[in-house]
């Protein structure tokens, strides 16, 4: 089967990779320059004194241009990501391609650390789950006593009820259901939901912070709760070696960047003098092949993998069929919730008591920064803020924001004297992540039109907004498109 793939991010590359494992010939469109979506590495610039980059819609890369010009010694990340020893379709994904995750990823206990040294909490590697996170509560310095067990107790009291949540519950409402303290709730709960969902807990939806908790903190498998941070950007980690990935029978995945579908055309294919023009189909069963834009080749299929606007789009291209009309007013009712991310370039090596530290926010002050990541290189010396849900800073003058985050460091982290600043990037990614509200319609891989499926961290993956989301939803989306064809 020919196979067209639309949308380069996590989940187009995931469902790639996948299709051509079970034979099939993958060609695969992104619009962008360079593979990876939300998730990749761009080309850094210098700014002195005002923003540096501001990210452009999902679909482009973010601008990078000042008055110098001057390059970051290397490429940086649109946003800084963590995985998890859960990720078990990331982790499978990049042995697949011939790489070793514990390369390529710095491995370590789950823990929490805030940049003042106030609160601590390291789940013990030695321990077997569920005993190393308990233990890890209970030994959290900063913590109370009463605030300890009622952390514990809230875990329990959800495998208790096998990992659901109330119906429509928000992840506030579930906390105040478990007598969770306030303080409690604004040193760990609120910080993790923000950090999973990208969205306050006051609109959050439990049952997908649940389904985070369930697979990490409340797993049987004791490295499920790692952290695992990225030794290498974001692109290089993985997505740059689908291009020269190569199937058991040595065929590889042709892709072409910096190409943007606008139509699909569905229909049964002639061909006129070398040329596929597609006839347009009076029902969805005369399709017998997918033409994308002016292309000449028809595909047997199509995965559209591209962010949920954009797929919207893009299936408002094809002809009306019994249930289009409702699959699209779903992919419209998404909304969004920005991330930021400043990286700065220091004048000398900055030594942190963890290569990721916990900011406390006060956003009166315009103190946004909700996390502090060390950069993978430490001999350049760079380190990246990150705030999710930053829709209030994206209306801040930007001069402002980046003053007031480095003061934010200045005063947060104790650990040493924060050396100067050369240098900084601030990327806002302003559809980074949709909104995980409760009672939230999420499609599956099929759509309507046989030939035409969906993948993308947006379908119902029981997970939110999240890098190993994407990843499941390729490879299901995949497998199942194969399933289908396998039968005819």
């Amino acid at each position: 089967m020919k196979l067209a793939i639309v949308g380069g991010g996590w989940a187009g590359l995931s469902a790639a990779v996948t299709a051509l494992e079970l034979g099939h010939d993958v060609h695969l469109y992104e619009a962008a320059s360079r593979l990876g979506g939300r998730a990749r590495s761009v080309q850094g610039t210098v700014l002195n004194d005002v923003d540096a980059c501001i990210g452009k819609p999902a679909d482009n890369d973010p601008a990078h241009k000042d008055a110098s010009g001057t390059p970051f010694p290397s490429d940086i990340d649109n946003g800084q990501h963590i995985l998890l020893g859960a990720y078990s379709a990331t982790l499978s994904l990049m042995r697949r391609l011939g790489l070793d995750p514990e390369q390529r990823l710095g491995r370590q206990p789950l823990n929490v650390h805030s940049a003042d040294g106030s609160v601590s909490l390291r789940c013990p590697r030695a321990l077997p789950a569920p005993f190393n996170v308990a233990l890890g509560f209970l030994g959290a310095k900063g913590l109370r006593v009463t605030e300890k067990w009622a952390a514990i107790r809230a875990m329990r009291s959800l495998k208790r009820d096998e990992w659901r949540t109330a119906a429509g519950a928000t992840v506030q409402q579930w906390l105040t259901r478990q007598r969770q303290p306030e303080r409690l709730q604004i040193l760990l709960w609120h910080p993790l939901c923000i950090a999973t969902l990208n969205t306050p807990p006051d609109k959050a939806c439990a049952q997908l912070f649940a389904n985070v908790l369930r697979d990490s903190l409340g797993s049987a498998d004791r490295a499920a709760s790692d952290i695992l941070l990225p030794r290498l950007s974001l692109s290089a980690l993985w997505p740059d070696s689908v291009g020269t990935y190569s199937s058991a029978t040595g065929s590889r995945i042709k892709i072409r960047v910096s190409t943007t579908i606008k139509r699909l055309s569905c229909g049964p294919a002639v061909q006129t003098a070398g040329t596929t023009m597609p006839v347009q189909a009076s029902s969805h069963r005369d399709c017998r092949a997918i033409v994308l834009d002016d292309l000449p080749e028809p595909y047997d299929a199509v995965i559209i993998a591209g962010n949920a606007p954009s797929s919207a789009r893009l299936l408002n291209t094809l002809p009306s069929v019994d249930g289009s009309a409702t699959l699209i007013r779903a992919l419209q009712q998404f909304q969004y919730a920005p991330i930021a991310t400043l990286t700065l370039q220091l004048a000398r090596p900055w030594p942190l008591p963890s290569p990721m530290l916990m900011l406390l926010e006060d956003r009166s002050r315009t103190h946004y920064g909700q996390w502090l990541f060390q950069g993978q290189n430490p001999l350049e010396n760079l380190v990246h803020i990150v705030v999710s849900d930053a829709h209030d800073l994206a209306e801040r003058p930007r001069e402002q924001v980046v003053h007031a985050l480095i003061e934010q460091l200045g005063e947060q982290v104790k650990a040493a004297p924060m050396p100067p600043v050369l240098r900084h990037a601030l990327i806002v990614e302003k559809r980074a992540t949709f909104l995980a509200v409760p009672d939230l319609k999420r499609p599956g891989h099929r759509t309507p039109w046989p030939r035409v499926w969906l993948a993308g961290d947006w379908t119902d993956t029981g997970y939110p907004a999240v890098l190993e989301g994407a990843v499941r939803s390729g490879h299901s989306a995949a497998l199942q498109l194969h399933a289908q064809f396998s039968e005819r």
